[in-house]
């Protein structure tokens, strides 16, 4: 088990590639980049077990484009 933070990300698009993401600093959003744009997710007070242990679980709350 890795002792770098990480979240499990809930909701936002079905083939999104990665559920279990590392977070640093864990705060209170995850941007992830995803085709063209940044899917947010925002940290609930649920925990969920993962084979790297209880983890935080975020949900998803927007996406926004990336600027060209």
């Amino acid at each position: 088990m890795s002792n770098a933070a990480k979240a499990v990300l809930e909701g936002g698009p079905a083939d999104l590639p990665d559920r279990v993401v590392p977070i640093t600093p864990p705060g209170t959003e995850i941007k992830v980049p995803f085709r063209g744009g940044y899917e947010h997710f925002e940290v609930t007070p649920r925990l969920q077990d993962t084979t790297d242990g209880p983890l935080r679980v975020y949900t998803w709350a927007y996406r926004t484009s990336i600027a060209e």
